[in-house]
């Protein structure tokens, strides 16, 4: 007459990769965004980035990479804020060298990724 509970049957990693797998597509759409001329909604993919390193524990050896990328795209959005003659775009008002960091740095992050992706796969699990 009473049901009993049924064990959920959905693995723990399934959030931690969703988390990851959103993180580095948003590592992959800041340059993109970048390049194509929309760097004021690359605030988007860029505040995922790091909410998504800080959150996931798992990509705790990709903070340093996430907060550079991050202030890598905070100085010239800064720049654009705060300065006397504003372009009507973040992308008009960027330096190309800036773009050239930000995008650096994007790429940076994503090799930390598959780099330390690599490593979690050939470390032998304790005992």
């Amino acid at each position: 007459m009473f049901a009993t509970a049924r064990p959920t049957t959905q693995p723990t990693t399934e959030p931690a990769r969703r988390r990851s797998r959103a993180v580095i597509i948003s590592a992959f759409a800041v340059p993109v965004m970048v390049v194509g001329q929309f760097a004021m909604l690359a605030v988007v993919p860029v505040a995922v980035l790091v909410a998504g390193t800080f959150r996931n524990a798992r990509l705790r050896a990709l903070r340093w990479w996430a907060i550079a990328l991050a202030t890598a795209y905070a100085i010239p959005l800064a720049a654009w804020a705060i300065g006397p003659d504003r372009a009507p775009s973040l992308s008009k008002d960027m330096h190309p060298a800036l773009a050239g960091v930000i995008v650096a740095a994007s790429v940076a992050f994503i090799a930390a990724y598959f780099v330390s992706r690599g490593r979690a796969a050939r470390v032998p699990a304790r005992d």
